[in-house]
């Protein structure tokens, strides 16, 4: 999708915190997979503190090729009106996992959504008060995910979001 909105770019950096994501790698095989096979270089970033995210997207300004995708953990989501400013600042098109990243200036957000998350784990309380064990009971995954696209950000990004990513959004913002 980001090669779609941004068709310039030929390197993409995965952005993640090691220490609040160490599932990284079940995200990361499929990423480089993908970018291999829009001819897109996969540039593995992990950083451990602020400076080093502002080291990442000034990075990817070489050329005006560079691209962001910022994996979902509680250290990127502490600091994501930095990450978002620094993408605008050097003009880096980025797809961020959840939707408060695009609402709060992000270009593209796509990921589960929080709410439906919420009522699985209300489900899942109510049957542990009935007397289920937590041992017991199956791991759920999201099922209800969610893409948003910040057209205000495309712009002044001078990107110009195809018509159909803007019909399979969610929401758009204006």
């Amino acid at each position: 999708m980001l090669k779609e909105i941004a068709p310039r770019i030929v390197r993409v950096a995965f952005l993640f915190h090691p220490a609040t994501a160490p599932y990284a790698q079940r995200y990361l095989d499929p990423f480089q997979a993908a970018a291999s096979s829009i001819g897109v270089q996969a540039v593995v970033s992990p950083v451990q503190s602020p400076t080093e995210i502002e080291t990442v997207i000034a990075g990817l300004t070489r050329e005006a090729t560079g691209g962001l995708v910022v994996l979902p953990s509680a250290f990127m989501a502490t600091h994501r009106d930095s990450i978002v400013a620094l993408a605008a600042r050097y003009r880096i098109p980025a797809v961020y996992p959840y939707r408060f990243y695009a609402a709060s200036g992000g270009l593209v957000s796509y990921g589960n959504n929080a709410v439906d998350a919420y009522r699985q784990s209300a489900d899942y309380v109510d049957r542990i008060l009935r007397g289920a064990k937590p041992t017991e009971l199956p791991v759920q995954l999201p099922v209800k995910y969610e893409l948003v696209v910040n057209l205000t950000t495309a712009k002044a990004l001078g990107l110009d979001v195809p018509l159909h990513i803007q019909q399979l959004a969610d929401e758009v913002i204006e």
